[in-house]
């Protein structure tokens, strides 16, 4: 068997890369498939996550201009080439299953190509709020919907990560599984700091602005403790959140830090979670925080959170935006380690029930399915 993935790039840490070298490290090492994995910008770099030594990397060196839109004049002059690369290496790979796991511009030859292979378009984001401004677009742009919802329905599945998203694709031939994770052992956790951890793509979709002004209110009840967030992202972004730390003279309380490998290893210091985001469709950051015993308190940001954490049993889900209620929810469980105990050790068992293992047993049957019938 030959499992082929498709997408941009594999060397920048992000929910995308994590999820998918577990399950091309399941396919590979496990299954003992011939797994490949595709990219269109590498640009020699190396993988941000670890993966066996049985996958192939492949890169087309496209190098679409990232700064720019997909479909700025300097990226469409880049779409022949792409295109091209594309097909050869197909032709050559001769996969049995192609799973491509972001937006780029293969999504729309990809279902019209090599139309024998079985193709698996993954979606990673909600598209609640997208929902909401097709209910109330026209022209040029509802025909852009319109497109999309075609292309959609020409792949061989979709995959989504939550039920509430089955809703916003038209087409029948969805399927939700959600991401796995690789459990960790913390029994090692002796003492955990009086630290909040936020971590992710540091940019205006993940609000950490909103989070760092709903600090300021906490520390005037619990003044010990601290807020850290690990994240890489949008130098402008960054700035920005630089200068409300200074404003609100939080240099000592909170704290931006780097991406890091070692994430877990700051979970298991920290003592719960913290989520404000727009919107999140299968937040993976937020079942690795729980797998090392942390409590979440979250926003019920569209549609993620509300599929994996369980209000008041491994954490609090806040009503969206109500800053007030965030705020007394963090200062509850800063001031209840007990409570914060008791919802860590039900977090490890929700994490529990997404591990690799019991994840994988559904793409498996998705994937013995796909190939029966072609």
């Amino acid at each position: 068997m030959k499992i082929l993935f498709s997408t941009d790039q594999i060397y920048l840490h992000g929910g995308i890369e994590k999820v998918m070298a577990e399950k091309a490290n399941y396919f590979a090492d496990v299954m003992g498939y011939e797994v490949f994995i595709l990219t269109t910008e590498q640009k020699n770099n190396p993988p941000c996550y670890p993966l066996s030594k049985n996958i192939s990397l492949l890169d087309l060196s496209v190098n679409y201009i990232r700064t720019k839109s997909y479909f700025h004049p300097l990226n469409i002059s880049k779409i022949p080439t792409h295109f091209s690369r594309f097909i050869k290496t197909i032709e050559t790979i001769n996969p049995d299953i192609i799973i491509t796991c972001n937006y780029a511009f293969d999504f729309y030859w990809l279902p019209f190509t090599f139309v024998s292979i079985p193709k698996i378009k993954e979606f990673h984001s909600s598209r609640y709020f997208e929902n909401e401004i097709r209910k109330k677009t026209t022209g040029i742009r509802r025909l852009k919907y319109l497109l999309n919802d075609f292309i959609e329905s020409k792949f061989t599945r979709l995959v989504l990560l939550n039920p509430d998203e089955l809703d916003f694709y038209p087409s029948p031939n969805k399927v939700v599984i959600p991401n796995p994770i690789t459990l960790r052992d913390h029994s090692d956790v002796q003492k955990r700091k009086k630290q909040v951890i936020a971590a992710g793509r540091i940019a205006p979709v993940k609000r950490f602005d909103l989070m760092i002004e709903a600090w300021k209110k906490v520390i005037a009840a619990s003044p010990d403790w601290h807020l850290v967030i690990f994240g890489d992202g949008e130098p402008a972004y960054v700035d920005y959140l630089r200068q409300i730390i200074v404003d609100n003279y939080l240099e000592h309380n909170v704290f931006l830090q780097p991406a890091t490998p070692q994430l877990q290893d700051e979970f298991l210091q920290s003592s719960f979670y913290l989520m404000t985001s727009k919107t999140e469709c299968y937040p993976m950051v937020l079942l690795e925080a729980m797998s090392c015993g942390l409590p979440i308190v979250t926003y019920d940001s569209p549609t993620g959170p509300r599929n994996i954490v369980t209000h008041e049993f491994d954490g609090f889900i806040v009503p969206y935006d109500n800053e007030s209620v965030l705020v007394e929810k963090i200062v509850f469980l800063t001031q209840n380690e007990p409570l914060r105990h008791e919802m860590g050790i039900k977090a490890v068992s929700k994490a529990a029930s997404f591990s690799v293992e019991k994840v994988m047993v559904q793409w498996l049957s998705l994937i013995k399915e796909l190939k029966q019938k072609h």
